[in-house]
């Protein structure tokens, strides 16, 4: 599949309903592999902030994004439009803190980019394809769970203690034609109750009936009514939607959403990113393929597998402790313990793979460390462990690197320290 961004200019003006001040906000097109981004045109140097977890500022009725002072909140709206529509990369360009509530629905932005319609660009589409159950855990009973499959579905239950709501189950497949069919209706909602408190913390300032379903105790305030017996939980699920762009990628994935929220939503996006990063950066070069690029060999060679890499910036590689280790006949034969100085070693090694990669000829190299710092060991390895070891390069200036490292087994740090070390020819 290919990059998509938007094939033309489109602007939908209003008020932000938390604000209450006028907004608008420009949909453009963007050059591949720039992704999603606000620019806030209203503030000096236009600022731009990225539409990624990175820069999530708030989620207090809302998601709100922010780079240094810049801020562009209730963003989630746009987002399930665009994220629906397969548009990769955008320039929003936002006058004002929030973008326009419209009538609280995601239809008018749904709208708009069906009117400029949507082009294929060169690039390839980054698109991450789940290959394992992802559970996450939400605020106030919130649970997620994200299920390998060939598209993106969301199904979604909500639980309001308003007769007008209840419990409310939704099940919808995500493409553009769905997304505007069964979500893109849906409008925001609230309770006439809390507008007081609201209003005193200085959120809802701009909403109205005109923009959001108002519920007292006998149910919507809205002339007409709801425009769906289950337009809450609709709007929910378009919600989630919005907020997963924030992974940055299209989404193969089935997502069974109970209770959800802008807090939950961003943290299975986060778990989501973080596994689609992983997932780009995973590799397989097992022993065979080390040894090409270390001279070290048995019982020195302390590295089995390389497992995540990422050019001049990150290693990360496997080392599996067995009982059949040469240092364990003379090492507290008795309660054998792997020597921290070859914990060291390794981590060394793994280290020295990173560098070698970055050379033209790797087999006329050799890395020679030549300090270490701060290097501290935080529980003993033994037989049966697997110790990860991650590193990650600090600077490299004329064949000297600085390099940060840690290994763990379990999650636990085992090891850690700074590194320091120059390439030199064999």
């Amino acid at each position: 599949m290919k990059q998509r961004t938007l094939g033309g200019e489109v602007t939908l003006e209003g008020v932000g309903v938390h604000t209450g001040e006028a907004a608008s906000v420009t949909l453009a097109p963007a050059a591949p592999n720039e992704g999603l981004r606000f620019r806030r045109v209203d503030l000096e140097g236009e600022p731009e902030i990225p539409v990624d977890v990175e820069h999530v500022r708030d989620t207090s009725l809302g998601t709100t994004l922010g780079a240094g002072e810049a801020t562009a909140s209730t963003v989630e709206h746009l987002l399930a439009a665009l994220h629906a529509a397969g548009v990769d990369n955008a320039l929003l360009a936002l006058e004002g803190p929030e973008v326009p509530i419209r009538d609280g629905s995601f239809r008018d932005f749904a709208d708009a980019i069906a009117d400029v319609g949507v082009v294929e660009q060169e690039a390839d589409a980054r698109v991450f394809a789940l290959d394992e159950p992802v559970r996450v855990e939400g605020p106030a009973g919130g649970e997620y769970v994200a299920l390998p499959a060939p598209g993106l579905r969301i199904s979604a239950t909500i639980d309001f203690d308003h007769p007008a709501i209840g419990r409310q189950f939704g099940s919808f497949d995500v493409s553009p034609e769905r997304f505007r069919c069964d979500l893109a209706e849906a409008r925001t909602f609230g309770f006439a109750a809390d507008a007081e408190e609201l209003h005193a913390r200085g959120l809802a300032l701009g909403a109205s009936l005109e923009n959001t379903v108002v519920l007292d105790a006998s149910g919507p305030l809205n002339e007409g009514g709801l425009r769906s017996p289950d337009e809450f939980v609709r709007h929910k699920a378009g919600d989630v939607l919005g907020d997963l762009a924030l992974v940055g990628r299209r989404l193969a994935a089935h997502l069974v959403v109970e209770r959800p929220s802008h807090a939950g939503n961003v943290a299975l996006a986060r778990a989501l990113a973080e596994r689609a990063v992983r997932a780009e950066r995973a590799v397989n070069i097992d022993t065979a393929r080390v040894m090409d690029y270390l001279p070290h060999r048995y019982p020195m060679l302390l590295v089995d597998r390389i497992v995540e890499f990422e050019a001049e910036k990150r290693i990360v590689g496997i080392k599996n402790v067995t009982i059949n280790e040469p240092f364990f006949q003379g090492h507290f034969p008795g309660h054998p313990i792997m020597p921290g100085v070859l914990l060291v070693e390794a981590m060394a090694q793994v280290g020295g793979l990173l560098l070698m990669e970055s050379e033209e000829d790797p087999q006329s190299k050799v890395v020679y460390f030549m300090a270490m710092d701060g290097v501290k060991f935080r529980r003993p390895v033994v037989p049966g462990d697997q110790v990860r070891f991650e590193l990650t390069m600090l600077q490299y200036r004329r064949g000297v690197c600085r390099i940060r490292g840690e290994g763990r087994v379990d999650d636990q740090v085992v090891v850690e320290g700074e590194l320091m070390a120059r390439v030199m020819d064999r």
